[in-house]
């Protein structure tokens, strides 16, 4: 019996195979194994020393502008290896063309983006945070806040649904932060995120240990962490506690950011019509929202706001659309969604939705329709399942349970300040859309629901056609949330090279500060 090879890893400078038989990675509507990935028998100690010591200490050697460049380089050659990438995508996570693209085309356009950024940097080695400040009467003598560099490195362990985006999303800031990136990709889709690594080391734009991959199994990454090293880990709350618990965080204080679950909304104006556009606004984002990537993004909208009156309206509205979504066989022009990501996720689902139908009706389910060049019983899909309740306020589960698929409620609230309690109610999220004409209504929403969302997205018929989209997460906005959602940042422009650098207050004499903020330049976010 044959098996598909191992997928080498990338630590240490160099190019080294896991031992062992590895775990298998498939194609989630095929069945076909694909490849094979292990991390049994690296030697990460002295990996993770190598980034720390040769690879950090070449890229704090760099200015911004310079590093930026880098970003730039690694753009260029992403971006001649596109169709390759695709190719694995839909082999690998089982996504359309179009669905890859969220994934790929969004990975290279956040990279591109914080090269601009870094270029406006320049020369600067350190950045400046805030005016000098006196220390008493005499002017001499002051202070001055600083950023510098961490010197240690970045370690990412990422999610299966992004394997470009989310990686492209954290090293963009951290390499231009002049920080060491070691990435540790979801195992089911780790293809796509190993190879755009392959091919950024094999261009040998970056010097040796600014970037390494480690495929498999995440044992023992977290131990070697030190105390000016930083995690950063996309996936489920579980592991998040035991991520946040660990010596490395917990004794070592290694600086951590978490994105977790979300159970996010979408809210309609109570003012709004069935034959209104903020109506049809948000009946397009939720069909959107569900089908894009097969429901699999962290910033999907999971239960959706509609005044009680238009409770049916909505139903009927977001299930006529679904009804249109060909699921299949993503090969197949004609199909508008995939599959999951694996086996693994479909029982996960379709568990979930098990549990979300205790306290909720079932208002269109499109799981009785054939699949389109797909065996039912090899093919990792499933078809939007839109469920509805009546009366969210007196249920528990569909305010607890994130279905991290095609799946969404439909809620009905009977004033504006339930509808704010309601969606509270998700203790923390990525992001809240409100649909609605009235700039009072969307300037309310915004002050109530800010504090509990790292995002407010507001879709009125003005911003109609330019606006990025419910789920759309963009560079030079925030991406985290508070409370169950991780209570981490990342983006927001500059602001996330903070995550990468330590601030200290440097108390020196006028004439010292002046050489100093000469290899600085002002943190302006």
């Amino acid at each position: 019996m044959t098996t598909t090879p191992l997928l080498p890893n990338h630590l240490g400078g160099q190019w080294v195979t896991g031992s062992g038989a590895g775990t298998p990675l498939f194609d989630p509507v095929l069945g076909t194994e694909l490849a094979r990935v292990s991390s049994a028998g690296l030697d990460l100690s002295t990996g993770f020393a190598f980034a720390r010591d040769q690879g950090g200490a070449a890229l704090r050697a760099l200015s911004y502008g310079e590093r930026a460049g880098l970003l730039g380089a690694i753009v260029k050659v992403l971006q001649a290896n596109r169709d390759a990438y695709y190719e694995i995508a839909t082999a690998n996570c089982g996504t359309t063309t179009k669905d890859s693209a969220v994934d790929i085309d969004g990975g290279i356009f956040t990279l591109g983006y914080y090269a601009k950024q870094g270029e406006a940097l320049g020369t600067a080695r350190a950045l400046l945070d805030g005016e000098r400040i006196r220390m008493g009467k005499d002017p001499v003598f002051q202070t001055q806040h600083m950023l510098n560099p961490t010197r240690g490195v970045a370690l990412f362990i990422n999610a299966f649904n992004f394997p470009s985006w989310g990686l492209w999303e954290k090293a963009a800031p951290a390499l231009l932060s002049g920080v060491p990136v070691i990435v540790k990709p979801a195992t089911a889709t780790a293809w796509l995120t190993q190879r755009m690594v392959k091919d950024v080391i094999d261009a040998g734009i970056l010097p040796p240990g600014a970037l390494s991959v480690v495929c498999g199994s995440s044992a023992g990454l977290m131990d070697q962490l030190q105390p000016f090293d930083v995690v950063s880990f996309t996936g489920s709350a579980e592991t998040a506690r035991i991520i946040r618990s660990h010596p490395a965080v917990a004794e070592r204080s290694v600086r951590c950011n978490i994105e977790a679950d979300s159970l996010n909304s979408a809210l309609l104006d109570p003012a709004a019509t069935a034959d209104s556009e903020a109506f049809n606004l948000l009946v397009s984002e939720v069909v959107r929202e569900m089908t894009v990537k097969a429901g699999q993004k962290c910033t999907a909208i999971r239960r959706v706001f509609v005044p009680r009156v238009l409770y049916d309206a909505a139903a009927k509205a977001i299930g006529a659309k679904l009804a249109k979504t060909g699921v299949g066989n993503p090969r197949n022009e004609t199909v508008r969604m995939g599959s999951l990501v694996s086996q693994e996720q479909k029982a996960s689902v379709l568990e979930g939705i098990a549990k979300l139908r205790l306290e909720a009706e079932v208002l269109f389910d499109g799981n009785g329709a054939a699949l389109v060049d797909a065996d039912a019983s090899v093919a990792a899909c499933v078809a939007p399942v839109l469920l509805g309740s009546r009366e969210p306020a007196k249920a528990k589960l569909l305010h607890e349970v994130e279905v991290f698929g095609p799946v969404a409620t439909l809620m009905a609230y009977d004033s504006e300040t339930q509808a704010h309690e309601l969606i509270r109610r998700g203790e923390g999220s990525l992001v809240c859309s409100v649909y609605s004409a009235d700039p009072a209504f969307i300037a309310r929403a915004a002050l109530e629901l800010g504090s509990a969302h790292g995002r407010v997205h507001a879709i009125s018929p003005d911003v109609a056609a330019s606006q990025s989209g419910h789920g759309n997460v963009m560079p030079m906005s925030l991406h985290g949330g508070p409370g169950r959602a991780g209570g981490g940042e990342e983006l927001g422009g500059l602001r996330a090279l903070g995550f990468y650098h330590r601030r200290s207050a440097v108390q020196a004499s006028s004439a010292a500060l002046d050489v100093l903020a000469a290899s600085a330049v002002p943190f302006k976010v």
